[in-house]
Order: structure tokens, then C-alpha cells, then sequence
């Protein structure tokens, strides 16, 4: 093996060196903030921390000698302790973790189809969930979407005690399923009010997709008759035409057969 190179940890002794030997004729502005702070003289760098995700959560206790339970704040580990890295891994940044991940993959894998809606990620200051308040899940200046289905549910974990993750699930589902049938009916009604005035609409999104896939499937019609004709006239090529042979036997022997004379 080499030797270290430590020349980068002797930067500072190099530059009052060469400016105490007259080789430089200033010093540079960053050796009094060098000398102040040095760089780490080990060269074996510390593990990396590894933190447990840990939810809290409302736990109802009941004291003795007293007439009301009391709650309580409890801290849970969500997940088991984990290994350590492997080698070629021990330096890797940590993996940041939050108990809204596995909220948010769960609603979505339940409801894949609101990933298709379109989302406003454009924020004024990026402080716009400082003005929200999770006792309920319609919040102003948001629309309604999967995350406000998770922060709900979150909320809910975090301040109703002994209330589990489903029935949470449960509660903020109801909540959001109830808003966004209030919309469809206000869309639908809307929709029905700009026709009474004489508004025209084009086609729906779903006749448009049934009028493509008609297209594509009497395309596909069109393409199977010419390609199993195309087999049929090369299937006739290769066996070529039947025996006619055997057939002219058959029909001469039917002729010499005498009729059958009624009795």
C-alpha cells in the first residue's frame, strides 16, 4: 500500500511558509478562518447514526385511586431495529424516513387513479402548511387530493387516543369519498345549468376513448382477413391442389350399382 497524502490537511503550514520565505507576498483570507477551524485530522470517518422511525401516539391509562383515565403520551418504535451496513455501504447517507410514507403508499395503492389528477406543487412562500388546520380534511387554498387524506389520517393517529391506523383510514376515507361526491354533483350540476342556457359541449373523454378504440379495432379486422388470406393462398401453394383420383373412382362405382327394386 501507498503512503497518505496529507498535504491537504498542511495547506495552512505551506501558505505561512512560502510568506515567511518571501515566496508569496500576501497571505491568503482564508488562513485565519483555517487556523481557527483545522480539518479533522483522523482519517477514519464515524458510522453514520442510525435513527428509528418512532410515531407517537394517545394511550388512555387508567390510574389508581382516581375516578378518571388519564392520557398519556406514548412512543413507538414503527419498525424493527435495523442491521448494520455493509461495507462497501457504511458511508452511505442515511435513508430519511417519515410516517407519512407509508400512509401516502397505502392510499395510493387503493386509489392508483389519483395520481392521474392534476396537482398545483407551485407554492408563494412555501409556507402554506403553516395555515393549515388538520381537525378537518377541507382546508382553504387546497384542493381536495390523496394528501389530504394522509395528513388527516395522521392528525387523527396523533391527537384521538387509542385510535388505530385503519380505523383512522376509516374516518379520514369517509370524510374524503363525502367531499368529492359533493363536487361531482356540483360539476354535474353546473354542467347542466351552462346547457339550459344553450352551452354545447364536445364529446366526453369516455366517447372519445370508446371512438379511438373503434377505430384501432376496425383496423385490426381490416389487417386479420388480409393476413389469414394471405396464409389460406400460401397454405394452398404449398399442398397444391386435391387428388381428384380417388373421387372419379367412387362416383363410377355408385353408377354400376344396380338400383334396388322395390318390393
Amino acid at each position: 500500500m501507498g503512503k497518505v497524502n496529507l498535504t491537504a490537511l498542511r495547506v495552512r503550514q505551506t501558505a505561512l511558509n512560502q510568506f515567511a520565505s518571501g515566496k508569496t507576498s500576501k497571505l491568503p483570507q482564508w488562513v485565519g478562518v483555517v487556523g481557527e477551524i483545522p480539518p479533522a485530522e483522523t482519517l477514519i470517518r464515524t458510522r453514520p447514526p442510525q435513527h428509528q422511525l418512532v410515531h407517537r401516539r394517545l394511550k388512555t391509562v387508567t390510574v389508581p385511586y382516581s375516578e378518571k383515565p388519564k392520557v398519556t403520551v406514548s412512543l413507538e418504535y414503527q419498525e424493527k431495529r435495523i442491521k448494520p451496513k455493509k461495507a462497501s455501504r457504511l458511508f452511505q447517507p442515511v435513508e430519511i424516513k417519515y410516517e407519512e410514507d407509508q400512509l401516502r403508499s397505502k392510499f395510493f395503492r387503493d386509489h392508483p387513479w389519483e395520481l392521474a389528477r392534476p396537482r398545483v406543487l407551485l407554492e408563494s412562500t412555501g409556507k402554506d402548511f403553516e395555515n393549515y388546520d388538520w381537525r378537518r380534511i377541507e382546508q382553504p387554498g387546497k384542493r381536495l387530493d390523496g394528501e389530504s387524506v394522509v395528513q388527516r389520517q395522521l392528525w387523527l393517529l396523533n391527537h384521538v387516543p387509542d385510535i388505530t391506523e385503519s380505523a383512522a383510514y376509516d374516518i379520514a376515507r369517509r370524510e374524503f369519498y363525502r367531499l368529492r361526491l359533493k363536487e361531482d354533483i356540483q360539476r354535474r350540476v353546473a354542467a347542466e345549468e351552462a346547457e339550459a342556457y344553450g352551452a354545447k359541449f364536445g364529446p366526453s373523454y369516455m366517447e372519445i376513448g370508446m371512438k379511438l378504440e373503434n377505430e384501432q379495432y376496425d383496423k385490426w379486422v381490416t389487417w386479420a382477413r388480409s393476413a389469414a388470406q394471405v396464409q389460406d393462398q400460401r397454405h394452398a401453394a404449398l399442398t397444391g391442389a386435391p387428388d381428384l383420383g380417388d373421387a372419379g373412382e367412387a362416383s363410377e362405382l355408385e353408377m354400376e350399382e344396380p338400383e334396388a327394386v322395390p318390393a
